[in-house]
């Protein structure tokens, strides 16, 4: 079969067995780094994005993708066109009313700041969040006028309470003459959720919306919790409800609530990236130097090629097809290793724990105790492209060196 000199000579050069062990070892080496780097980055990256998926899943299990907030004096007019307006939008899967107002819940000795949020216990979206994060009592035991809260698992480990216990909520209120006038309102714990995130553990306390209106006096914050067929096309969504809802309602999304979560997983994300693509730059740096002590061992073999009529470019086509052979093996191979790795984590990880018998993820310590995995292929495609850039510009020097060896000086003393 026939080959261009420069591929067929390059290739002879990868599979010849006459060079120095340093070389060859060097070679190895640089094969070897260049595949765990791959590898290495394509692991982190997806198990990053399994964290940032489980994240995403935890801070709008019980938090709507899309939120409309009412202007203070809407009317149930107003009320009734927003729905028809959200009803006829694209991607919207349903909306449910609901109330907020910022308390304390307060058993004694202890306080803790809650928000208190009032929901339709039949709504679908609440059967569908809440009602599967339960695990204490049920959801149908918000009942309108009953008093009857459900409390973050962190709350009621704080306060000590448990299902069929009463609490007291503390709402800070102004009176008449501007002074503040707390008012108190006892609830009986009708149960208990847990998601396994803070911010809705240790801060949510649910109740009927008509017994949170009953409590607010002017002070409640109303609006419409819409979920949508397609979380990641939430600000699509939300931009579409912009424009058709009446003004004075103001609408929000997910990405923008929790924008300081995202921003954080990004940056540690690009961060690792650049600290693991060291590991290929240190790979390529060796590809370098193996390829320099190839071409200075050669200097012979390319004086006879010159002297043959061979041209630069075809020296240089020698030992880039070398270099290039060397590290994209090791790309490929890195990215098969990586994949196989970032696809079975679930399985690698406990048998590590069995076999060393150590627990990575505590469940004393974090709320997610095992390690998710999520591969990305635009990710695989950005790490395959970037390592094959580095280990093709590291192919560079070397075959310029070759091609500007001089045949009369390398065959003087031969």
């Amino acid at each position: 079969m026939f080959h261009p000199l420069s591929v067929y000579v390059g290739l002879r050069y990868v599979r010849a067995r006459s060079h120095k062990f340093f070389v060859s070892f060097i070679t190895w080496a640089s094969l070897l780094g260049v595949c765990v780097g791959v590898a290495a980055l394509i692991v982190i990256l997806s198990v990053m994005n399994g964290f940032e998926s489980e994240l995403r899943e935890r801070l709008l299990s019980l938090n709507a993708p899309v939120r409309i907030s009412a202007p203070a004096k809407a009317t149930s007019a107003d009320w009734d066109e927003a729905q028809r307006a959200i009803a006829g939008t694209s991607g919207v899967r349903d909306a449910a009313r609901y109330a907020e107002l910022q308390a304390l819940a307060v058993r004694q000795p202890e306080m803790v700041p809650i928000l208190l949020r009032g929901i339709d216990p039949a709504a679908p979206a609440s059967r569908a969040e809440l009602g599967q994060q339960l695990t204490q009592g049920r959801l149908a035991d918000l009942t309108a006028g009953s008093g009857r809260v459900i409390l973050g698992a962190i709350i009621a480990e704080r306060l000590g309470l448990s299902a069929g216990d009463s609490i007291t909520i503390l709402l800070p209120t102004v009176g008449a003459g501007g002074a503040p006038t707390p008012k108190l309102r006892e609830f009986t714990v009708a149960g208990i959720f847990e998601v396994g995130l803070q911010d809705h553990d240790g801060t949510l306390v649910f109740a009927h919306l008509q017994d949170v209106r009953a409590l607010g006096a002017g002070s409640v914050n109303e609006g419409l919790r819409v979920r949508v067929d397609d979380v990641l096309a939430a600000p699509a969504v939300a931009a579409r409800l912009r424009q058709r809802l009446p003004p004075g309602f103001e609408v929000s999304d997910w990405t923008q609530e929790n924008a300081n979560y995202f921003r954080a997983i990004r940056i540690e994300k690009t961060m690792m990236s650049l600290i693991l693509l060291l590991i290929v730059a240190v790979a390529a740096f060796n590809i370098v130097a193996m390829l320099v002590m190839v071409v200075t061992d050669k200097r012979t073999d390319i004086a006879i090629v010159r002297t043959m009529g061979a041209s630069p470019r075809r020296v240089m086509g020698i030992f880039l097809t070398q270099g290039l052979v060397i590290g994209w093996l090791g790309v490929l191979l890195g990215v098969a290793l990586g994949l196989t790795l970032a696809f079975n984590v679930d399985t690698i990880v406990p048998f590590l724990e069995r076999t060393f018998r150590f627990q990575i993820m505590n469940a004393d310590v974090y709320y997610i105790t095992s390690i998710p995995s999520e591969v990305h292929w635009d990710n695989v495609l950005a790490i395959a492209v970037a390592a094959l850039t580095l280990t093709g510009l590291a192919t560079v020097y070397p075959a310029l060196r070759a091609a500007r060896v001089a045949p009369a000086e390398a065959l003087r003393y031969e």
